[in-house]
C-alpha cells in the first residue's frame, strides 16, 4: 500500500469530441477558431476540382457571443465541445464571485457574475438585484472547455 493519496474532481473525460464536419447542424456546438460556439449558419459547397465538399460554418461563442467563421472539408473531423448545463442555488455574492451550491450540498465559489466587455450583463444585473432583494435564487451555469458562465437566473419558490 502506498502512502500517496490522490484526489481528483475531474472525470478525466475529454473537453471535446471529434465529429465529421458534414454531420454538424444549425443549433449544434463546434470549436471555431479555438472557441466553443453555437452554430447559427452552416452551408456546404459542391465538390471542386480536388474532390472535397466544404462546410462553411458560422457560430457565436457561447461565452462572449462573438461571431466566428470557419470552413472545413465535410469528410474531415472538427472538434465539438462537451457543453454541460448545471443548476445551482445561490448562497452568497462576494464581490465579483457568486457562491453556489448543487443538489448534493457541494459548494463552489469560483463562478463570476456575468460580464461582457467589462460591463455587467442583463443576467448579471438581474442576479445582483434579486439577491439584494433577499430572494432565494437558482442559476443555470453553462460549462465547456474549462470555462463557466451563469446564463439564467430564477427565483426559487417553495
Amino acid at each position: 500500500m502506498s502512502d500517496q493519496e490522490f484526489e481528483s474532481t475531474e472525470s478525466g473525460a475529454s473537453l471535446t469530441i471529434p465529429t465529421q464536419a458534414g454531420a454538424l447542424k444549425k443549433g449544434a456546438h463546434a470549436i471555431l477558431k479555438g472557441h466553443p460556439c453555437k452554430i447559427v449558419e452552416i452551408t456546404t459547397s459542391k465538390t471542386g476540382k480536388h474532390g472535397h465538399a466544404k462546410a462553411n460554418i458560422t457560430g457565436l461563442d457561447i461565452f462572449t457571443n462573438k461571431k466566428y467563421e470557419d470552413s472545413c472539408p465535410t469528410s474531415h473531423n472538427m472538434d465539438v465541445p462537451v457543453v454541460v448545463r448545471k443548476e445551482y442555488q445561490v448562497i452568497n455574492i462576494d464581490g465579483d464571485y457568486v457562491e453556489l451550491m448543487n443538489d448534493q450540498g457541494d459548494t463552489k465559489g469560483d463562478v463570476k457574475i456575468p460580464t461582457e466587455g467589462g460591463d455587467v450583463t442583463d443576467v448579471g444585473q438581474q442576479l445582483q438585484d434579486m439577491f439584494d432583494e433577499g430572494k432565494d435564487l437558482g442559476v443555470i451555469v453553462l460549462a465547456a472547455m474549462g470555462q463557466e458562465k451563469i446564463i439564467q437566473v430564477k427565483e426559487i419558490t417553495n
